[in-house]
């Protein structure tokens, strides 16, 4: 039996359509199947939580974007014991940008069935007022998140979806948001040992891929099955230098400018002196003053399509 959890609204509905050619394709192959279709915010996690406590349940396929994947992680019972299958089909991709993941949805398929490889990858966890969340891609702090918090009420997004344009609605909302926003004292703790002051930091994330936020390439050298954390800050740069910084960040070059730090850990611990948003995987979680990431002892078994 091959369960499948399915957004039918991620990208404007393309979810719902998407779904539509995988369905009629496992009846005509007379495959045995259960979809289960996510209804509200966090119904993946209630729906993969459910399917892994179940001991026949051993994988799960997810169909939708970046958000639709971080809740299902998180509701996985034991990330040891399940194989997961992932068809992208959202706004930014970026889990599947970093990994090389098929898109087609009818050409994944059959990979999705029969599995012929396999990867391990790392998972990480965010903690907050003495909670826990877990991300695929990334967790941060500051701009960056401000940018997800933005994305996530704002109707652009919508908007350039429907002209096939989703990941462009990140870097409109991050032009807008960068020229308004006022940096502020930072603190960053790494491993529990390595502590870094930044007088005017935009934001700190801690990336488990290299990129977030629909192709901004933050940690160029960021690999998911390394069992490390890579960490990028901006900071101390003008806002002007700092809006010309952006750019580069879709190819990784911005590594190699002032004002761009880069990092490695296996814990991080990030401290402002006010209230900052913070994000999981592009989804927005609270306003904090401090968060903590790190990684999970076990790794996930993901199906290479």
């Amino acid at each position: 039996m091959y369960y499948f959890i399915v957004n039918p609204n991620a990208r404007s509905g393309k979810g719902l359509r998407a779904w539509k050619l995988l369905e009629r394709e496992l009846d005509r192959k007379q495959v045995p199947y259960q979809v289960f279709f996510t209804k509200y915010q966090n119904h993946a996690s209630s729906i993969a939580r459910e399917l892994t406590l179940k001991s026949s349940c051993r994988s799960l396929i997810v169909l939708g974007g970046d958000g639709t994947l971080n809740e299902a992680v998180n509701g996985i019972a034991d990330l040891s014991r399940i194989t997961l299958g992932y068809i992208p089909i959202g706004s930014s991709n970026d889990f599947a940008r970093s990994l090389g993941l098929e898109r087609d949805p009818l050409k994944a398929l059959p990979r999705l069935l029969t599995p012929s490889q396999y990867i391990r990858v790392n998972i990480g966890v965010l903690c907050y007022q003495e909670k826990k969340r877990r991300f695929a891609v990334s967790a941060g702090m500051g701009f960056d998140a401000g940018v997800c918090h933005q994305v996530a009420v704002s109707p652009l997004k919508l908007l350039l979806n429907r002209l096939k344009l989703g990941k462009l609605s990140y870097a409109a909302v991050a032009v807008g948001l960068l020229l308004s926003l006022t940096p502020g004292r930072m603190t960053i703790i790494l491993d529990g040992k390595q502590k870094l002051e930044f007088q005017k930091a935009y934001f700190a994330a801690a990336m488990n891929h290299p990129y977030e936020g629909g192709g901004f390439r933050f940690c160029p050298k960021a690999d998911p099955s390394d069992d490390i954390l890579d960490v990028v800050v901006i900071a101390d740069l003008p806002k002007l230098k700092t809006l010309l910084l952006l750019p580069a960040t879709f190819k990784g070059c911005h590594v190699h400018f002032k004002g761009a730090y880069v990092y490695r850990c296996r814990q991080i611990d990030i401290l402002s002196e006010k209230p900052l948003p913070v994000h999981t995987d592009g989804e927005p979680i609270v306003y904090q003053k401090h968060m903590a990431a790190s990684l999970e002892s076990r790794k996930l078994r993901l199906i290479k399509t």
